[in-house]
């Protein structure tokens, strides 16, 4: 048997000692905008059969009130919240609410969005600054709101609901692209400032997944095979395929990962 003085033994009591990757998110707050469906919902669903409690963000905090069960039956905390991201007000008073009742935000998730379509010759002015609003200024503004308790603490994880269309072209979708492609950029920018604060700043970039927005497109046979064509493995994605990825970012097993764009889009950008 080899002893600690033997190079292998070495290696092994290093083994034995060390502190394995770990993925799970016990006692951990995480805030989730835009919960009350699709992606948000799975991710904060994802979060609670991880071990944290969760803050909603919800534009209709009414909405929130079965997601407030399921996490509860889990056997973690969960807090609606009024967060219509559009709104600067709310964003202040949201964060503010979850941070008195929880005592911290350890994880934020930026998931609200919106990708309205249309060809860019027919984009308005009013489409134009409510997609900005809602995609960038909300999100850049919660992330300052949060930002801000992560660095008195010097510790947290933020992380952006992006898209592959910050990396690809999508026809009749010029705007939703540009501001992806934006938070994509504004991501590794923050990564850059607070990581001295011991802050991570990550985004995730999905695929089309199985949504109530996505679906009445895909339902389109014409659509779904063009679309699952490019798609390396054949498919469309899964709301949990992309909670996993935001489950990974926020776990202690990524400790190291900062300013990244995690694709969870079965090989689309890599054609």
């Amino acid at each position: 048997m080899p002893d600690d003085a033997t190079p292998l033994g070495r290696v092994m009591s290093a083994a034995a000692t060390s502190e394995f990757p770990r993925f799970d998110l016990g006692g951990q707050v995480v805030l989730v905008t835009g919960a009350a469906r699709g992606l948000g919902h799975a991710c904060a669903l994802a979060c609670a059969h991880a071990g944290a409690d969760v803050a909603l963000g919800l534009r209709d905090k009414a909405s929130g009130d079965a997601l407030v069960t399921a996490i509860e039956r889990l056997g973690r905390r969960a807090l609606p919240l009024q967060m219509d991201i559009a709104e600067m007000g709310e964003i202040a008073a949201a964060v503010a609410e979850a941070n008195r009742h929880f005592g911290r935000i350890d994880v934020l998730v930026n998931n609200a969005g919106i990708g309205p379509e249309n060809l860019a010759e027919n984009v308005t002015e009013p489409d134009f600054d409510v997609t900005l609003r809602v995609n960038l200024k909300g999100t850049f503004f919660t992330s300052q709101a949060v930002g801000r308790l992560m660095i008195a603490r010097r510790s947290g994880k933020i992380i952006n609901m992006s898209s592959q269309a910050g990396s690809v072209a999508l026809k009749g979708e010029p705007i939703y692209c540009m501001t992806k492609a934006a938070i994509d950029h504004l991501t590794r920018c923050l990564a850059n400032e607070w990581g001295p604060y011991g802050i991570t700043v990550n985004a995730v970039a999905p695929t089309f997944i199985w949504t109530d927005g996505t679906r009445p497109a895909l339902s389109d046979p014409e659509f779904l095979k063009r679309t699952v064509a490019r798609i390396p493995l054949g498919r469309i994605g899964e709301p949990r395929e992309v909670a996993g990825a935001v489950v990974y970012l926020a776990s202690p097993a990524a400790s190291l990962v900062n300013g990244t764009i995690l694709h969870v889009d079965g090989g689309w950008c890599t054609t």
